[in-house]
This record gives structure tokens, C-alpha cells and sequence, in this order.
């Protein structure tokens, strides 16, 4: 077997690092709104293929529908399950399904990872002057749109609401004093939506696909009223879902990622705002943005509970993701320092750690 000298054999190492740093750095790429997404072999840019081949069969096991990995834009891995190994439950997934387009994607209401998409409404809302985060909330809903008197309601901004820190029980009751308790609360958070609506004078499903939808390029998606909900109390529940596909929740991601910018258009020019959604916004649950997960923090406070945990949100992930994370483990994943991606879609996984299984596999087919 032919040797090198030591220095040569450093020099041409340097020369492999230098070139995945390149890769990692390049120009991002952007889709076309319609039209063939451009794609990358995953062992020209260092990624061991047989542990991604591990991977996504494994995903599969858990019962996606659907992985999409993103590295600069461009289709690492795409694939999509066949019905049989996710449609499992009699009706629970089904009631969340809403169609599947031409590329192999179901359209899916998302659960709460709409929840970070309705953050950047309310920051474009607050951009186009609109709305503050310092106003409170009664300022556009009115007076007793909450359960708590009208003082205590008085204290409760729209800060509050996209931070989890109204202070409002799940039923919009009085609890503590707004910005002193974290608890993830989903009735409380979607009034974000109704102020933002109420500011706008535009209905939600309107206001949203103006503003995200249409420039993004999300043809197969849509805000809408979820079965029932179309006439319910908004004090009692959420009344809107996010159905939307792989690919185009990932255009989010990627928007985010490029720091509010697609293909060359700005789509949220308050960088301060970007910055605050994915960095901890409050001190009670730090791994909490404006309704996104982080990652790399010291401590996780999940769901319902006030009793924070140690963190991170994902031991096995880069300290860097962040996250939008719905009901049945949908997920999309944005990891800055490596430039991807990823959401997935389907059914409640057997596992009760997908995060972490997800990561640790991932992780370990990344370039080294």
C-alpha cells in the first residue's frame, strides 16, 4: 500500500475539512414553486448512505408517512411509507389526514407544530405595524376575552401569549401572574391568531396564506378550521390546524433558517424578532421560544407539567436545533450549524424517546 509523509497526509485531511465546511456553507438553493426539487447524493457531501439507509428504515418501523432531510435546500433524503404501515388506529390518525399530492406526501394537520408557523404570523403582523408584542391582548380581542378579571387580564400581552407565560390555566382561569409562570398552554396561544386576524381586519386562513403561503410557495397548504370548530368558543379550544405536506413545511424551516429570507425576498425583515422566536424567551422554561423548542438548554419543561426537567430537549441532537413539534411526533427540525431540515410526518411512534432515537441515528451518519 502506498504511504505519505505525515505533513502531506494532514494536508490532504485539511483539504477534505475545508471542502465540507464549503459544502456546508454554500449558496443555499431554493425550489421551485412547482417543478422538480433538486437533490443530493448523500456520499459526495460526506454522509455515510448505508446508516441513512438504517434510518429511514428504522423511521419507517415508527409508522411516518413521510421524511424529508434538507441539507442547503437541496433533497437529501426523501421518502414516503405505505399506508398500511402508519393508518393504524381506526380513525385517530385518519381525522388528521386531509389528502396526499402527486410526490407521495399526505397533507396532514399538523397539530402543534402549526404553533411555530403562528408565531412568524404575529411577527409579520408586528413588522407591517400592526400589532406590538407589548400590547395587551384585550387591546384587539376586547375586554373579557379571557376567564380571569378584567385586571388580571389586563396584564397579559401578546408576549405572553407566544412565550407561554400568560399566567392563564388551560380553560383561560386566572392562575398566576402573567410572565411569572410558564405552562404550555394551546387555548391560551391560539388567541395570537385572533389577534393578529383582528389587526390585519383579514381572516385567519386569508391573513396566513398571503403572507406565508403564497410567497413560500405552499400550494398544498391551508389554514383551516378544524372539524366542528368552525363555530366553537375560542375560550374552550384551538379552532385552527395546519394541513400541510413535507416539502412545504420545510420551506418554513428553510425561510427561518436563511434568517426570513426566500429566494431573494424577504419575507420577515425583524431579524431582533427571529433572533427572540429561537432563543429562550422567558427564564421558566429556557428550551421555549415564541412557540418554538430549543435545544442546548439546561433545562426542558414539557406539556402540561410546571415541574421543569434537565435538559436538553434532545441529548442526542446539535445544541443548536430548533424545533416545531405537534401531536403525534410531526416534526420540523432546523439545525443551523449544519444547514438542514428535516420534517416528518405519520402516526404516534411505539418509542417513547423519538427525538433522541431520531437524532442518535442521524448523528451518526453525518459527516464526521
Amino acid at each position: 500500500m502506498k504511504t505519505y509523509p505525515f505533513s502531506k497526509t494532514i494536508a490532504f485531511i485539511c483539504v477534505l475539512t475545508l471542502s465540507s465546511i464549503c459544502r456546508a456553507n454554500e449558496i443555499p438553493y431554493f425550489p421551485p414553486e412547482s417543478g422538480e426539487w433538486e437533490s443530493i447524493d448523500p456520499s459526495e457531501v460526506g454522509w455515510n448512505k448505508a446508516k441513512l439507509n438504517q434510518l429511514v428504515k428504522a423511521i419507517g418501523e415508527q409508522k411516518s408517512s413521510g421524511l424529508l432531510i434538507l441539507q442547503n435546500g437541496k433533497i437529501l433524503i426523501e421518502k414516503y411509507y405505505p399506508s398500511e404501515m402508519y393508518d393504524t388506529d381506526g380513525g385517530k390518525f385518519s381525522r388528521r389526514l386531509h389528502g396526499k399530492v402527486a410526490y407521495g406526501s399526505t397533507i396532514e394537520d399538523v397539530a402543534s407544530a402549526q404553533k411555530s408557523i403562528a408565531a412568524l404570523i404575529v411577527g409579520i403582523a408586528q413588522q407591517k405595524g400592526l400589532l406590538s408584542l407589548k400590547d395587551p391582548v384585550h387591546k384587539h380581542l376586547g375586554v373579557g376575552w379571557s376567564r380571569a378579571t378584567e385586571a388580571q387580564e389586563s396584564k397579559v400581552t401578546v408576549r405572553h401569549l407566544i412565550s407561554m407565560s400568560s399566567g392563564l390555566k388551560d380553560d383561560l382561569s386566572f392562575e398566576a401572574p402573567a410572565g411569572t409562570r410558564w405552562r404550555y398552554n394551546t387555548t391560551a396561544y391560539s388567541h395570537c391568531m385572533h389577534v393578529a386576524a383582528a389587526a390585519s381586519g383579514m381572516k385567519a386562513k386569508d391573513m396566513v396564506k398571503t403572507w406565508l403561503f403564497d410567497p413560500l410557495g405552499m400550494n398544498d397548504s391551508e389554514w383551516i378550521f378544524r372539524a366542528g370548530q368552525e363555530h366553537a368558543n375560542i375560550k374552550n379550544s384551538n379552532i385552527f390546524g395546519l394541513a400541510t405536506t413535507t416539502r412545504d413545511l420545510a420551506r418554513v424551516g428553510m425561510m427561518v433558517l436563511n434568517n426570513g429570507v426566500w429566494d431573494g425576498e424577504t419575507i420577515i425583515a425583524d431579524k431582533q424578532f427571529l433572533h427572540d422566536a429561537t432563543h429562550p424567551s422567558q427564564e421558566m422554561n429556557p428550551s421555549y421560544g415564541y412557540l418554538w423548542w430549543l435545544n442546548g438548554q439546561s433545562i426542558v419543561n414539557g406539556g402540561a407539567s410546571l415541574k421543569p426537567q434537565k435538559g436538553p430537549l434532545i441529548q442526542s441532537a446539535p445544541a443548536d436545533l430548533y424545533a416545531a413539534q405537534g401531536a403525534l411526533q410531526r416534526k420540523l427540525y432546523v439545525v443551523p450549524s449544519m444547514n438542514l431540515v428535516v420534517t416528518r410526518f405519520g402516526n404516534q411512534p411505539s418509542t417513547k424517546d423519538f427525538n433522541n432515537q431520531f437524532w442518535k441515528r442521524l448523528m451518526a451518519a453525518a459527516p464526521k
